[in-house]
């Protein structure tokens, strides 16, 4: 049994019937999978794990938020994950190498093995791609409130960027990891499920999901306004070398400021207020993902 958990508004989809689409091509492709389309204020989590309970997959139609939210219910479970890539920037699916086309996801959930991958919490929330704090989940409310106010959401993050850049000053922790204490200041502290690609065309890609370990990046020895020569420098695979900023891997961190007892946190592009300290912790192959 398949059942698809569909965001009609993913990827800012006008489709007047998305869900009748996508169970079109799971027929195509020899199923007859059960649909369900959820509204935005519906309990995603919920959702899939009654799901779960009946079915052999279940499948995320949506973007990151949607798989990141399917994911954290069938997580050491026995149930797969089936993803329809249909959000902005499908980071997940990407890095699993699957198909961006509708039809020709659905082929592969329906024909396809199943591979075990990993997963990462922290303090208990799953997040399949990265968590960060600092300088991403600041611009982040500040988009979306830009958002309330009619920007549209390229435009309002572009707007909070240049904000946030302007003028935050960064982030004072205390890592603890590999058996040792790290302080510092830093514009953000960045939390990868296995590790990212720093440098060249493929920056902000995973080779793999099956390390088996986090990766910490910091950059505690540039100012949060010089992050866009950063990047700039990491598109010419410059970044490294200049030792710009940190890369630590680890199998959990811990994660404390002094700065105050909650801070706003990313998971998987959406953002979430968590107490302090933030307890990371790597879950290698609490996955089974239909590939």
């Amino acid at each position: 049994m398949i059942t698809v958990l569909v965001n009609p508004k993913a990827g800012g989809n006008t489709k007047p019937d998305f869900a009748g689409d996508i169970a079109a091509a799971f027929a195509a492709a020899g199923a007859s999978p059960r649909v369900v389309a959820f509204s935005p204020g519906d309990d995603i989590d919920a959702l899939a794990r009654e799901a779960a309970k009946t079915s052999d997959i279940v499948v995320a139609a949506g973007g990151d938020g949607t798989v990141s939210s399917v994911a954290a219910a069938l997580a050491g479970t026995e149930t797969s994950l089936g993803v329809l890539p249909a959000g902005t920037l499908n980071h997940f699916a990407r890095d699993m190498k699957l198909p961006s086309e509708i039809d020709k996801a659905a082929a592969v959930i329906v024909q396809g093995g199943v591979s075990r991958v990993d997963a990462a919490e922290v303090n208990g929330r799953l997040f399949v791609n990265n968590s960060s704090i600092g300088i991403y989940p600041n611009a982040v409310e500040i988009r979306e409130g830009l958002r309330k106010a009619g920007r549209g959401k390229w435009v309002a993050m572009a707007m909070a960027s240049w904000r946030v850049l302007r003028s935050y000053r960064g982030i004072r922790v205390q890592l603890t990891m590999n058996g040792r204490r790290i302080s510092a200041r830093t514009p953000f502290v960045f939390v990868g499920n296995n590790e990212y690609v720093t440098e060249g065309l493929q920056i902000g890609a995973r080779e793999h999901l099956t390390g088996g370990r986090l990766f910490v990046y910091l950059a505690p020895r540039i100012a949060t306004r010089r992050l866009p020569w950063l990047l700039l420098r990491a598109l010419a695979g410059r970044a490294m070398k200049a030792h710009d900023f940190d890369v630590i891997p680890t199998t959990d961190l811990t994660i404390e400021t002094t700065s105050s007892r909650r801070i706003t946190v990313s998971l998987d592009g959406e953002t979430t207020t968590l107490k302090m300290p933030l307890r990371y912790q790597a879950r290698p192959g609490a996955l089974k993902v239909i590939s």
